[in-house]
């Protein structure tokens, strides 16, 4: 299908009836208003990306930029404090934004829900579709879910709504406006607060957002100016648009203030995204040996490199008076092993103990079943309190050489790392091309963040750690005994074997997906 409306803009597909409601021909000329104002802006910040990959790959190393050190250094500037109902963040679930998880996310007991569009979510038309429906029906408390006999509706207290788009670096090919396929990010976003955005103002919310894979303060600047701009064509209040930014890419590390700074009137947070920022190190220093990292298992939140980061994180935040949110707890409760189950809620019940002591405000789970858990942790610790703001880590002393630390992680590269690494990409990628974008492999959700993971170590281990080309052959020819998987496997041996470093693998396996 193939349809252009008045405003330019082209639609390549059709997801039927929840296409009609959610692509409106008013909807549509929002949205190309969007791409058309800042489409020559997010070009230019995707070439800089470019240029400074190259400036990388010839061994140059990141810095806190001079050209902003005012900001760093001026202790005045604070960002707009909270809205009330995103006060309180101890537990955070997210998910994609299929029917049954929006339903089972807001009725979780969480104190909110981060509906995702991106690296849980995978980004068929019609995942996308139906996925801006469904928050449509949420958001008008009308949502509902008849399955195999059993029928699920939302609570009366549901969680607090938060939406993450797509990133700066991806397309929706199935919308053109002018002829160029359309920023994913503008889209996933552009129609959420066209359709949600009055509705919950006006019940007593607003349109929150989770903005995901930023490098630096002027990929912040442009999101400021989308809402801006959103916010202007839709007749809604200034700044009502709030923000948390995910700090999940090792050069964004080095500017937190900044992007702090750059959307002060909007942003109420910043979270510690541990697996994409792994993977922004791998991905920004793929060209140097001394960056090679162990086993994705030995990478814990204790090694110097990671804590550095997360230390300085949760100060620069509460200098600032945002909340600072920790990281994803991805284990999957299995019923039928009481024991393994058991052991694995200590692991969870640790980690968390370890981030409210860091001076976290909240933490995410990837399962309702682990919100009991990390609730408890957050509640023995806080009290009555919904955060720990005041705690402002003075303590805290982080610099280039702490954050870029990678030498000193214990660990080794073993078989083990290997077959797993293999095992994970190729089965989350089966998943992935087969419309699902949040998988339970072995007791833990992965998603796209983690593929990323295990793909790019098997690539740099490949290039600079002498890795033993049989032990991965052997890995893929287990999995490749089922068919079914014969796409799975050829795009993991494109990114994990290549001889060139692709940036992203959701990229090559967007173009094969419907």
């Amino acid at each position: 299908m193939s349809s252009e409306g008045s405003s330019g803009l082209s639609v390549l597909a059709d997801a039927g009836a929840p296409q009609e409601l959610v692509l409106t021909e008013a909807a549509q000329t929002f949205l190309a208003g969007l791409e058309r104002r800042l489409r020559p802006q997010r070009l230019a910040l995707l070439a800089a990306r470019e240029e400074r990959q190259r400036d990388f790959d010839r061994g140059l190393l990141p810095d806190f930029p001079a050209e902003s050190e005012a900001i760093r250094l001026d202790p005045t500037w604070r960002v707009h404090p909270a809205p009330s109902d995103l006060q309180d963040r101890r537990v955070e679930i997210t998910g994609p934004v299929d029917r049954k998880m929006v339903i089972n996310a807001l009725n979780s007991g969480a104190q909110t829900y981060m509906a995702d569009f991106e690296d849980a979510n995978s980004p068929t038309w019609e995942n996308c579709v139906d996925g801006q429906r469904n928050l449509m029906d949420a958001v008008r408390r009308t949502i509902s879910l008849s399955r195999a006999g059993k029928e699920y509706r939302l609570r009366s207290d549901p969680a607090t709504l938060l939406v993450r788009p797509r990133g700066w670096h991806l397309e929706e090919k199935h919308v053109l406006v002018d002829g160029h396929p359309m920023s994913a990010s503008l889209f996933d976003f552009g129609l959420f607060v066209f359709h949600n955005a009055s509705a919950l103002l006006d019940m007593g919310t607003g349109p929150y957002l989770y903005l995901p894979k930023l490098e630096g303060r002027l990929e912040a600047r442009l999101w400021a100016t989308a809402c801006e701009l959103a916010e202007e064509e839709l007749g809604l209040p200034g700044a009502c648009i709030r923000t948390t930014v995910l700090v999940e890419n090792i050069l964004a590390a080095f500017e937190m203030d900044e992007i702090l700074f750059e959307m002060r009137e909007r942003c109420v947070g910043l979270n510690a995204g541990r697996w994409d920022y792994l993977f922004s190190i791998i991905r920004k220093f793929r060209s140097r040996p001394d960056f090679v990292l162990p086993d994705r298992a030995a990478i814990t939140m204790a090694v110097p490199f990671m804590r550095a980061y997360t230390d300085l994180l949760v100060h620069t935040c509460h200098r600032r008076g945002a909340h600072a949110i920790g990281g994803m707890a991805a284990f999957v409760p299995n019923r039928s092993d009481p024991e393994g189950t058991r052991l694995a809620l200590r692991k969870v019940s640790e980690d968390k103990v370890r981030e409210v002591r860091q001076g976290f405000d909240g933490t995410w789970v990837a399962h309702p079943d682990l919100v009991g858990t990390a609730g408890s942790v957050f509640q023995k610790a806080l009290g009555g309190r919904p955060h720990q703001l005041e705690s402002t880590r003075d303590d805290v002393r982080v610099g280039a050489e702490q954050l870029l630390d990678v030498a000193s992680t214990p660990g080794r590269v073993t078989r083990r790392g290997i077959e797993t690494n293999v095992s994970v990409g190729v089965r989350y990628l089966d998943s992935w091309l087969g419309g699902q974008g949040a998988v339970a492999i072995d007791n833990l959700m992965e998603d796209a963040a983690t593929a990323e993971i295990s793909r790019s170590q098997i690539w740099q281990w490949r290039r600079h750690a002498r890795l033993d080309d049989r032990i991965t052959q052997l890995a893929m020819d287990r999995l490749g005994e089922n068919p079914a998987r014969r796409r799975a496997l050829e795009l993991f041996a494109e990114v994990a074997l290549g001889p060139q470093y692709v940036e992203f693998l959701t990229i090559p396996g967007y173009s094969t997906l419907p």
